[in-house]
């Protein structure tokens, strides 16, 4: 893998300038060529696309769409997760437990000039996917997803890492068990998958033989996996962002902001934001150094400049 940088960026960010208000818990940012930001929100059950102020619907999913991210063929993949109970307190939303309204998690695909959806996969091996997450596509077409299931009173679902193609014809379980699997991300040469676990606050890098194929190496876990070194303390972490040098930026839950890991062992960084539950980063803008970040249980989407460059994620529009 390429040398990482890593160095204390709180002296290079800014006041975040928000971009969009009044969304319904958004996830999933995408930035666009045009200026507007892509984006779903799990509370209204949409797609959605932000442009000067002003947010219009691309798609009505219903259930919770969640993670997002261009495919291929230029469509919108989406992962589901089935809805959630929403709470509102002090003029904040935030999710709870499977809703009665529950019908199963699924992975979705959206065309963006009519905004027809396809399903394209509900379940793998029999097993029907519960809450699908956090998606990112490879060189070759392919995406991994994370599922990372359901809450209920007294117990929540068992869930792991998926590698499927964007055709519909193929999917497979490939990492079981995680803690609440989230956020996942492709080190900038392909040869690691990066899966933040919610719950337990760690990043796992697993190393890869070949598009959608583990490699069969020695970890921390005994699937292979290698513990990134992280930070102390009690937080959540939910999806990420990986920086052009490597670095893996994870959005973080509790203490509100993003956390920079770096796959090299060196010292983490934190970077606060305005809301516990910051949720989402994306890359974009002028050399990818602008941060799209959601803050959602506010319901806004901000912009922060970004000291080093995000990495180009694969079918990304020009």
């Amino acid at each position: 893998m390429r040398k990482t940088e890593h160095r204390d960026i709180m002296a290079d960010t800014r006041t975040p300038t928000p971009i969009a208000e009044g969304l319904l818990f958004p996830e999933g940012p995408i930035a666009m060529p045009d200026g507007s930001v892509i984006l779903v929100e799990i509370a209204r059950g949409t797609l959605s696309r932000v442009y000067d102020g002003k947010t219009d619907v691309v798609a009505n999913l219903g259930g919770g769409p969640n993670g997002a991210a261009i495919g291929p063929d230029g469509a919108v993949y989406v992962c589901n997760n089935g809805g959630f109970q929403w709470h509102e307190h002090n003029g904040r939303l935030y999710p709870g437990e499977e809703p009665e309204s529950y019908g199963g998690g699924r992975i979705e695909r959206v065309d963006l000039t009519t905004g027809a959806v396809d399903i394209l996969y509900t379940h793998c091996e029999g097993q029907p996917l519960r809450g699908p997450n956090d998606i990112v596509f490879d060189a070759q077409g392919g995406f991994w997803f994370t599922d990372h299931g359901k809450m209920r009173p007294r117990e929540r679902d068992r869930t792991g890492v998926f590698y499927a193609k964007a055709d519909g014809s193929f999917i497979e379980e490939k990492i079981f068990p995680l803690d609440g699997p989230n956020g996942i991300g492709l080190a900038p040469d392909e040869r690691e998958v990066y899966v933040a676990e919610t719950h337990s606050g760690r990043l796992w890098a697993y190393p890869l033989a070949a598009p959608g194929q583990l490699a069969n190496a020695q970890g921390d876990r005994p699937d292979g996996g290698r513990l990134i070194n992280g930070r102390a303390g009690y937080f959540l972490f939910d999806s990420l962002a990986v920086e052009d040098c490597g670095n893996v930026c994870v959005a973080t839950i509790v203490d509100g902001g993003i956390t920079v890991l770096s796959p090299n062992g060196a010292e983490p960084d934190f970077v606060p934001m305005p809301d516990r539950l910051t949720t989402n980063i994306a890359f974009g803008g002028e050399d990818l150094k602008t941060a799209y970040i959601t803050l959602s249980s506010t319901g806004q989407l901000v912009s922060v400049p970004w000291p080093r460059k995000g990495l180009k994620l694969n079918f990304a529009p020009a």
